[in-house]
Protein backbone atom coordinates (compact mmCIF):
# COMPACT_ATOMS: atom_id res chain seq x y z
CA UNK A 1 0.00 0.00 0.00
CA UNK A 2 2.48 2.24 0.78
CA UNK A 3 4.62 1.83 -2.55
CA UNK A 4 0.62 2.70 -4.41
CA UNK A 5 0.73 5.98 -2.03
CA UNK A 6 4.38 6.64 -3.09
CA UNK A 7 3.25 6.43 -6.88
CA UNK A 8 0.62 8.29 -6.68
CA UNK A 9 2.25 11.15 -5.21
CA UNK A 10 4.67 10.72 -7.64
CA UNK A 11 1.99 11.36 -10.38
CA UNK A 12 0.76 14.17 -8.93
CA UNK A 13 4.36 15.58 -8.68
CA UNK A 14 4.81 15.03 -12.45
CA UNK A 15 1.34 16.38 -13.32
CA UNK A 16 2.29 19.84 -11.41
CA UNK A 17 5.20 19.91 -13.25
CA UNK A 18 4.04 19.56 -16.59
CA UNK A 19 1.00 22.20 -16.11
CA UNK A 20 3.38 24.34 -15.36
CA UNK A 21 5.53 23.69 -18.00
CA UNK A 22 2.86 24.21 -20.58
CA UNK A 23 1.70 27.31 -18.89
CA UNK A 24 5.29 28.65 -19.48
CA UNK A 25 4.88 27.30 -23.11
CA UNK A 26 2.07 28.96 -23.65
CA UNK A 27 2.86 32.56 -21.98
CA UNK A 28 6.44 32.53 -23.48
CA UNK A 29 7.01 32.92 -27.52
CA UNK A 30 8.00 30.06 -29.56
CA UNK A 31 12.01 29.90 -30.05
CA UNK A 32 13.35 27.16 -33.17
CA UNK A 33 16.87 26.96 -34.60
CA UNK A 34 17.58 28.97 -37.19
CA UNK A 35 18.50 26.17 -38.95
CA UNK A 36 15.13 23.84 -38.35
CA UNK A 37 13.60 27.10 -40.95
CA UNK A 38 16.37 26.82 -43.23
CA UNK A 39 17.75 30.25 -42.33
CA UNK A 40 20.93 31.22 -42.04
CA UNK A 41 22.29 29.33 -44.87
CA UNK A 42 20.86 25.88 -43.68
CA UNK A 43 18.60 23.74 -45.43
CA UNK A 44 15.15 23.06 -43.48
CA UNK A 45 15.23 19.18 -42.71
CA UNK A 46 12.16 18.83 -44.84
CA UNK A 47 13.83 20.13 -48.11
CA UNK A 48 16.86 17.95 -47.50
CA UNK A 49 17.68 14.90 -49.94
CA UNK A 50 18.21 12.30 -47.59
CA UNK A 51 21.29 9.86 -49.32
CA UNK A 52 22.56 6.07 -48.58
CA UNK A 53 26.18 4.82 -49.92
CA UNK A 54 26.48 1.96 -51.53
CA UNK A 55 30.17 1.22 -51.54
CA UNK A 56 32.66 2.97 -50.45
CA UNK A 57 36.44 2.46 -51.20
CA UNK A 58 38.74 5.87 -52.31
CA UNK A 59 36.89 6.55 -55.12
CA UNK A 60 33.78 7.12 -53.22
CA UNK A 61 35.49 9.01 -50.53
CA UNK A 62 36.28 11.30 -53.27
CA UNK A 63 32.99 11.91 -55.29
CA UNK A 64 31.70 12.07 -51.50
CA UNK A 65 33.34 14.76 -50.67
CA UNK A 66 32.26 16.68 -53.64
CA UNK A 67 28.45 15.53 -52.62
CA UNK A 68 28.50 16.90 -48.60
CA UNK A 69 29.64 20.66 -49.95
CA UNK A 70 25.80 21.05 -51.29
CA UNK A 71 23.73 21.67 -47.27
CA UNK A 72 20.41 20.04 -49.19
CA UNK A 73 22.14 16.79 -48.96
CA UNK A 74 22.49 14.44 -45.94
CA UNK A 75 24.24 10.91 -46.02
CA UNK A 76 22.72 8.66 -43.37
CA UNK A 77 24.12 5.59 -44.23
CA UNK A 78 27.00 3.55 -45.89
CA UNK A 79 26.45 -0.06 -47.01
CA UNK A 80 30.39 -1.86 -47.86
CA UNK A 81 31.51 -5.36 -47.39
CA UNK A 82 34.46 -4.56 -45.83
CA UNK A 83 34.39 -3.60 -42.24
CA UNK A 84 37.79 -1.17 -42.41
CA UNK A 85 35.89 0.53 -45.16
CA UNK A 86 32.62 1.14 -43.91
CA UNK A 87 34.30 2.58 -40.33
CA UNK A 88 36.82 4.65 -43.04
CA UNK A 89 33.33 6.42 -44.63
CA UNK A 90 30.91 6.56 -41.26
CA UNK A 91 34.32 8.45 -39.97
CA UNK A 92 34.60 10.92 -43.25
CA UNK A 93 30.54 11.52 -42.87
CA UNK A 94 30.58 11.73 -38.90
CA UNK A 95 33.67 14.17 -38.63
CA UNK A 96 31.79 16.51 -41.71
CA UNK A 97 28.13 16.61 -39.43
CA UNK A 98 29.85 16.66 -36.42
CA UNK A 99 27.64 13.68 -34.87
CA UNK A 100 27.98 10.14 -34.77
CA UNK A 101 24.44 9.27 -36.87
CA UNK A 102 25.38 7.61 -39.66
CA UNK A 103 24.27 4.30 -39.59
CA UNK A 104 26.60 1.24 -41.17
CA UNK A 105 25.13 -2.15 -43.24
CA UNK A 106 27.30 -4.81 -44.85
CA UNK A 107 24.11 -5.51 -47.06
CA UNK A 108 23.10 -2.91 -48.99
CA UNK A 109 19.82 -4.06 -49.56
CA UNK A 110 19.43 -2.92 -45.84
CA UNK A 111 19.74 0.77 -47.14
CA UNK A 112 17.41 0.09 -49.88
CA UNK A 113 14.71 -0.94 -47.48
CA UNK A 114 14.81 2.28 -45.63
CA UNK A 115 12.10 4.56 -46.58
CA UNK A 116 13.82 7.55 -45.28
CA UNK A 117 16.30 7.72 -48.07
CA UNK A 118 16.03 9.51 -50.91
CA UNK A 119 18.67 8.52 -53.34
CA UNK A 120 21.82 6.52 -53.50
CA UNK A 121 25.30 6.79 -54.64
CA UNK A 122 26.51 3.35 -55.96
CA UNK A 123 30.32 3.52 -56.02
CA UNK A 124 31.37 -0.32 -55.92
CA UNK A 125 33.36 -2.19 -58.38
CA UNK A 126 31.95 -2.57 -61.78
CA UNK A 127 30.15 -5.81 -61.46
CA UNK A 128 28.14 -4.10 -58.81
CA UNK A 129 27.18 -1.46 -60.87
CA UNK A 130 24.09 -2.28 -62.93
CA UNK A 131 22.49 -4.74 -60.33
CA UNK A 132 22.40 -2.20 -57.69
CA UNK A 133 21.46 0.56 -59.54
CA UNK A 134 18.36 -1.17 -60.69
CA UNK A 135 16.99 -2.58 -57.14
CA UNK A 136 17.79 0.68 -56.02
CA UNK A 137 15.41 2.36 -59.03
CA UNK A 138 13.04 -0.70 -58.15
CA UNK A 139 13.10 0.51 -54.56
CA UNK A 140 11.78 4.03 -54.98
CA UNK A 141 15.20 5.35 -55.02
CA UNK A 142 16.95 7.86 -56.96
CA UNK A 143 20.62 6.46 -58.51
CA UNK A 144 24.18 8.63 -58.93
CA UNK A 145 25.93 5.58 -60.39
CA UNK A 146 29.52 5.52 -60.92
CA UNK A 147 30.66 4.40 -64.04
CA UNK A 148 31.62 2.06 -66.06
CA UNK A 149 27.42 1.88 -65.42
CA UNK A 150 26.99 -1.72 -66.82
CA UNK A 151 29.67 -4.13 -67.10
CA UNK A 152 28.08 -5.84 -70.83
CA UNK A 153 25.79 -3.55 -73.65
CA UNK A 154 22.59 -5.61 -72.45
CA UNK A 155 22.94 -4.63 -68.56
CA UNK A 156 23.18 -1.03 -69.81
CA UNK A 157 19.78 -1.22 -71.92
CA UNK A 158 18.32 -2.92 -69.02
CA UNK A 159 19.22 0.25 -66.69
CA UNK A 160 17.74 2.46 -69.46
CA UNK A 161 14.67 0.28 -69.90
CA UNK A 162 14.18 0.29 -65.81
CA UNK A 163 15.09 4.11 -64.85
CA UNK A 164 12.19 4.52 -67.99
CA UNK A 165 9.86 2.41 -66.28
CA UNK A 166 10.14 3.71 -62.69
CA UNK A 167 10.15 7.03 -63.51
CA UNK A 168 13.19 7.63 -61.25
CA UNK A 169 16.59 9.86 -61.24
CA UNK A 170 19.41 8.88 -62.91
CA UNK A 171 22.93 10.48 -63.11
CA UNK A 172 25.71 8.42 -64.60
CA UNK A 173 29.30 9.51 -63.08
CA UNK A 174 30.70 10.74 -65.90
CA UNK A 175 31.11 14.05 -64.25
CA UNK A 176 33.18 15.85 -67.34
CA UNK A 177 29.82 16.93 -68.73
CA UNK A 178 29.14 19.47 -65.74
CA UNK A 179 32.70 20.48 -66.28
CA UNK A 180 33.51 23.86 -67.61
CA UNK A 181 36.41 23.73 -70.03
CA UNK A 182 34.67 20.47 -71.13
CA UNK A 183 31.57 22.29 -71.89
CA UNK A 184 32.99 25.08 -73.21
CA UNK A 185 34.80 22.85 -75.93
CA UNK A 186 31.12 21.53 -76.85
CA UNK A 187 29.58 24.46 -77.01
CA UNK A 188 32.24 25.95 -79.83
CA UNK A 189 31.48 22.36 -81.99
CA UNK A 190 27.88 23.36 -81.72
CA UNK A 191 27.97 26.63 -82.07
CA UNK A 192 29.27 25.79 -85.46
CA UNK A 193 32.87 27.54 -84.36
CA UNK A 194 34.94 24.47 -85.77
CA UNK A 195 33.07 24.65 -89.09
CA UNK A 196 31.47 21.31 -90.09
CA UNK A 197 32.74 18.43 -87.73
CA UNK A 198 34.84 15.65 -89.72
CA UNK A 199 36.95 14.00 -86.98
CA UNK A 200 36.40 13.57 -83.09
CA UNK A 201 39.97 11.99 -81.05
CA UNK A 202 39.20 10.14 -77.49
CA UNK A 203 41.72 8.66 -75.37
CA UNK A 204 41.47 5.06 -73.12
CA UNK A 205 44.19 3.36 -71.80
CA UNK A 206 45.57 0.03 -73.61
CA UNK A 207 43.05 -2.66 -73.47
CA UNK A 208 43.79 -5.85 -71.46
CA UNK A 209 42.11 -9.30 -70.47
CA UNK A 210 42.87 -10.87 -67.51
CA UNK A 211 41.68 -14.17 -67.26
CA UNK A 212 43.34 -16.30 -64.68
CA UNK A 213 42.48 -16.59 -60.57
CA UNK A 214 44.86 -14.91 -58.16
CA UNK A 215 45.77 -17.89 -56.07
CA UNK A 216 43.38 -18.39 -53.40
CA UNK A 217 43.97 -17.32 -49.62
CA UNK A 218 41.38 -18.53 -46.88
CA UNK A 219 38.02 -16.52 -47.07
CA UNK A 220 37.61 -14.18 -44.02
CA UNK A 221 34.55 -14.11 -41.75
CA UNK A 222 31.53 -11.71 -43.27
CA UNK A 223 31.88 -9.03 -41.01
CA UNK A 224 35.29 -8.68 -41.83
CA UNK A 225 34.87 -9.32 -45.81
CA UNK A 226 31.57 -10.39 -46.70
CA UNK A 227 33.08 -12.24 -50.14
CA UNK A 228 30.21 -13.58 -51.85
CA UNK A 229 28.70 -10.37 -51.40
CA UNK A 230 31.82 -8.60 -52.82
CA UNK A 231 31.44 -11.29 -55.92
CA UNK A 232 27.86 -10.19 -56.49
CA UNK A 233 26.89 -11.17 -59.84
CA UNK A 234 30.24 -12.22 -60.78
CA UNK A 235 31.37 -15.68 -60.94
CA UNK A 236 32.64 -17.33 -58.17
CA UNK A 237 36.11 -17.78 -57.41
CA UNK A 238 38.92 -17.87 -54.54
CA UNK A 239 39.44 -15.05 -52.01
CA UNK A 240 42.12 -13.10 -52.60
CA UNK A 241 42.86 -10.42 -50.69
CA UNK A 242 44.16 -8.43 -54.05
CA UNK A 243 40.83 -8.30 -55.34
CA UNK A 244 39.38 -6.27 -52.58
CA UNK A 245 42.50 -4.06 -51.95
CA UNK A 246 41.63 -2.26 -55.63
CA UNK A 247 43.02 -5.22 -57.79
CA UNK A 248 40.59 -6.43 -60.00
CA UNK A 249 40.36 -3.99 -62.45
CA UNK A 250 41.73 -5.76 -65.87
CA UNK A 251 40.03 -9.16 -64.76
CA UNK A 252 37.27 -9.82 -67.69
CA UNK A 253 34.63 -11.32 -64.59
CA UNK A 254 35.40 -8.01 -63.16
CA UNK A 255 35.67 -5.25 -65.22
CA UNK A 256 33.90 -3.67 -68.08
CA UNK A 257 35.13 -3.71 -71.75
CA UNK A 258 38.53 -4.72 -71.39
CA UNK A 259 39.32 -1.59 -69.33
CA UNK A 260 38.57 0.67 -72.45
CA UNK A 261 35.58 2.13 -70.56
CA UNK A 262 37.46 3.44 -67.67
CA UNK A 263 38.33 6.65 -69.58
CA UNK A 264 36.00 5.63 -72.54
CA UNK A 265 33.01 6.39 -70.56
CA UNK A 266 34.26 9.75 -70.10
CA UNK A 267 35.87 10.35 -73.43
CA UNK A 268 33.88 8.93 -76.17
CA UNK A 269 30.88 10.01 -73.90
CA UNK A 270 32.28 13.72 -74.98
CA UNK A 271 32.69 12.88 -78.41
CA UNK A 272 29.19 11.51 -78.49
CA UNK A 273 28.03 14.74 -77.20
CA UNK A 274 30.30 17.09 -79.45
CA UNK A 275 28.63 15.26 -82.40
CA UNK A 276 25.06 15.77 -81.42
CA UNK A 277 24.59 11.64 -81.08
CA UNK A 278 23.34 11.32 -77.78
CA UNK A 279 20.36 9.23 -79.34
CA UNK A 280 22.84 7.34 -81.21
CA UNK A 281 26.36 5.79 -81.91
CA UNK A 282 28.91 5.06 -84.36
CA UNK A 283 27.96 2.48 -87.38
CA UNK A 284 31.15 0.25 -87.85
CA UNK A 285 33.75 -0.04 -85.32
CA UNK A 286 37.90 -1.09 -86.56
CA UNK A 287 40.35 -1.98 -84.26
CA UNK A 288 44.25 -2.25 -84.52
CA UNK A 289 47.26 -2.28 -82.09
CA UNK A 290 46.96 1.67 -81.44
CA UNK A 291 43.36 2.82 -81.84
CA UNK A 292 39.70 1.92 -83.16
CA UNK A 293 38.26 3.83 -85.74
CA UNK A 294 34.18 4.17 -85.66
CA UNK A 295 32.18 6.40 -88.09
CA UNK A 296 29.11 7.63 -87.71
CA UNK A 297 25.78 7.74 -90.04
CA UNK A 298 26.59 11.68 -90.54
CA UNK A 299 30.37 11.15 -91.48
CA UNK A 300 31.57 12.26 -88.52
CA UNK A 301 34.81 9.29 -87.64
CA UNK A 302 35.75 9.15 -84.51
CA UNK A 303 39.29 7.69 -83.28
CA UNK A 304 39.62 5.88 -79.79
CA UNK A 305 43.43 6.45 -79.00
CA UNK A 306 45.42 3.87 -76.61
CA UNK A 307 47.38 5.87 -74.14
CA UNK A 308 49.92 3.27 -72.61
CA UNK A 309 50.00 5.53 -68.80
CA UNK A 310 47.33 7.99 -67.65
CA UNK A 311 50.09 10.44 -66.72
CA UNK A 312 53.14 9.81 -69.10
CA UNK A 313 54.12 11.49 -72.09
CA UNK A 314 51.08 10.96 -74.97
CA UNK A 315 52.61 11.64 -78.36
CA UNK A 316 50.16 14.26 -80.21
CA UNK A 317 48.62 15.25 -77.63
CA UNK A 318 48.84 18.55 -75.55
CA UNK A 319 50.87 17.54 -72.51
CA UNK A 320 49.98 20.58 -70.06
CA UNK A 321 45.91 19.63 -70.70
CA UNK A 322 46.20 16.48 -68.49
CA UNK A 323 44.23 13.51 -68.12
CA UNK A 324 41.05 12.39 -70.18
CA UNK A 325 42.07 14.64 -73.48
CA UNK A 326 39.68 14.56 -76.16
CA UNK A 327 40.21 16.86 -79.36
CA UNK A 328 36.97 18.01 -81.85
CA UNK A 329 38.55 18.78 -85.23
CA UNK A 330 36.21 20.39 -88.04
CA UNK A 331 37.11 22.05 -91.40
CA UNK A 332 37.80 25.52 -89.86
CA UNK A 333 39.18 24.84 -86.55
CA UNK A 334 39.72 22.38 -83.63
CA UNK A 335 39.80 22.15 -80.25
CA UNK A 336 41.16 20.55 -77.91
CA UNK A 337 40.71 20.05 -73.62
CA UNK A 338 41.76 17.96 -70.46
CA UNK A 339 41.46 17.43 -66.76
CA UNK A 340 43.59 20.29 -66.15
CA UNK A 341 41.01 22.67 -66.78
CA UNK A 342 42.48 24.02 -69.84
CA UNK A 343 41.57 24.57 -73.24
CA UNK A 344 43.46 24.66 -76.80
CA UNK A 345 41.82 26.32 -79.78
CA UNK A 346 42.24 26.74 -83.45
CA UNK A 347 42.61 29.10 -85.17
CA UNK A 348 43.38 31.82 -82.29
CA UNK A 349 40.15 33.85 -83.32
CA UNK A 350 38.14 31.35 -81.28
CA UNK A 351 39.56 32.27 -78.42
CA UNK A 352 37.59 35.61 -78.54
CA UNK A 353 34.66 33.39 -78.86
CA UNK A 354 35.71 31.70 -75.59
CA UNK A 355 36.12 34.66 -73.95
CA UNK A 356 32.78 35.45 -74.66
CA UNK A 357 30.77 32.28 -72.28
CA UNK A 358 30.21 32.95 -69.00
CA UNK A 359 32.86 32.60 -66.65
CA UNK A 360 32.39 29.10 -64.30
CA UNK A 361 34.41 28.10 -61.51
CA UNK A 362 35.64 24.30 -62.30
CA UNK A 363 36.02 23.31 -58.71
CA UNK A 364 36.09 19.78 -57.48
CA UNK A 365 35.17 18.11 -60.61
CA UNK A 366 32.09 16.42 -58.69
CA UNK A 367 30.66 19.27 -57.36
CA UNK A 368 28.59 20.43 -60.54
CA UNK A 369 27.72 16.88 -61.73
CA UNK A 370 26.38 16.10 -58.16
CA UNK A 371 24.52 19.37 -57.54
CA UNK A 372 22.87 18.76 -61.19
CA UNK A 373 22.15 15.36 -59.92
CA UNK A 374 20.49 16.98 -56.55
CA UNK A 375 18.74 19.83 -58.71
CA UNK A 376 17.06 16.77 -61.00
CA UNK A 377 15.87 15.25 -57.64
CA UNK A 378 13.87 18.06 -57.10
CA UNK A 379 12.47 18.91 -60.45
CA UNK A 380 12.34 15.43 -62.06
CA UNK A 381 14.15 16.78 -64.57
CA UNK A 382 16.39 14.13 -67.04
CA UNK A 383 20.23 14.88 -65.57
CA UNK A 384 23.07 15.52 -67.69
CA UNK A 385 24.38 12.36 -67.87
CA UNK A 386 20.48 10.01 -68.10
CA UNK A 387 20.42 6.69 -68.70
CA UNK A 388 19.42 7.78 -72.02
CA UNK A 389 22.76 9.50 -72.72
CA UNK A 390 24.75 6.73 -70.75
CA UNK A 391 22.78 4.04 -72.83
CA UNK A 392 24.21 5.28 -76.03
CA UNK A 393 27.62 6.13 -75.07
CA UNK A 394 28.63 2.74 -73.02
CA UNK A 395 27.15 0.71 -75.33
CA UNK A 396 29.80 2.71 -78.19
CA UNK A 397 32.56 1.65 -75.96
CA UNK A 398 31.66 -1.48 -75.20
CA UNK A 399 31.29 -2.01 -79.69
CA UNK A 400 34.84 -0.50 -79.56
CA UNK A 401 35.69 -2.87 -76.89
CA UNK A 402 34.86 -5.76 -78.75
CA UNK A 403 36.16 -4.75 -81.86
CA UNK A 404 39.54 -4.69 -80.41
CA UNK A 405 38.89 -8.43 -78.33
CA UNK A 406 37.61 -9.86 -81.55
CA UNK A 407 40.17 -8.67 -84.03
CA UNK A 408 37.54 -7.59 -86.42
CA UNK A 409 35.37 -4.79 -87.96
CA UNK A 410 32.29 -4.70 -86.15
CA UNK A 411 29.33 -3.52 -88.66
CA UNK A 412 26.20 -2.02 -85.77
CA UNK A 413 22.67 -1.36 -86.57
CA UNK A 414 22.07 1.89 -84.07
CA UNK A 415 18.38 1.71 -84.28
CA UNK A 416 18.22 -1.96 -82.96
CA UNK A 417 21.59 -1.61 -81.13
CA UNK A 418 23.12 -5.17 -82.47
CA UNK A 419 25.95 -5.83 -84.39
CA UNK A 420 24.95 -6.63 -88.15
CA UNK A 421 25.71 -10.06 -89.42
CA UNK A 422 28.42 -11.04 -86.46
CA UNK A 423 26.39 -14.12 -84.45
CA UNK A 424 29.00 -13.81 -82.27
CA UNK A 425 29.47 -10.26 -81.38
CA UNK A 426 26.18 -10.14 -80.31
CA UNK A 427 26.55 -13.23 -78.41
CA UNK A 428 29.05 -11.29 -76.41
CA UNK A 429 26.34 -8.50 -75.63
CA UNK A 430 25.55 -10.01 -71.50
CA UNK A 431 27.11 -12.27 -69.42
CA UNK A 432 25.73 -15.07 -67.09
CA UNK A 433 24.89 -14.00 -63.72
CA UNK A 434 25.94 -15.67 -60.43
CA UNK A 435 22.58 -16.25 -58.34
CA UNK A 436 24.50 -14.43 -55.17
CA UNK A 437 21.41 -13.49 -53.60
CA UNK A 438 20.51 -17.29 -52.59
CA UNK A 439 24.14 -18.75 -51.78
Amino acid sequence: MEEIRNLNASRRQFLKKSMAVASLAISAPSIIPASALGRDGATAPSERITLGIVGIGPRCRYVLKGMLTHSDVQCVAIADVQRSRRDEGKKQVDTHYGNDDCQLYRDFREVLDRKDIDAVLIATGDRWHATASMLAADAGKDVYSEKPCGITIDLCKQISETFERTGRVFQAGTQRRSVANFQQAVDLAHRGKLGKLHTLHATVYIPEIKTQWLPGEPTPDPDVCDWNMWLGPAPWRPYNSAYVNGRWRGYYDFDSGARLLDWGAHTIDLCQWANKADDTMPISFEANDNNVTAMYENGVELIVHFLETPFGQRPGWVQELGTCPVRFVGDEGSVEVGDSGGIVVKPASNEAELAKLPKKESGLDVEAHSRNFLDCIKSRELTAANHHVMRRSHIACHAAALSWMLGRKLTVDPKKEEFVGDAEANSLQKRSARDWANV
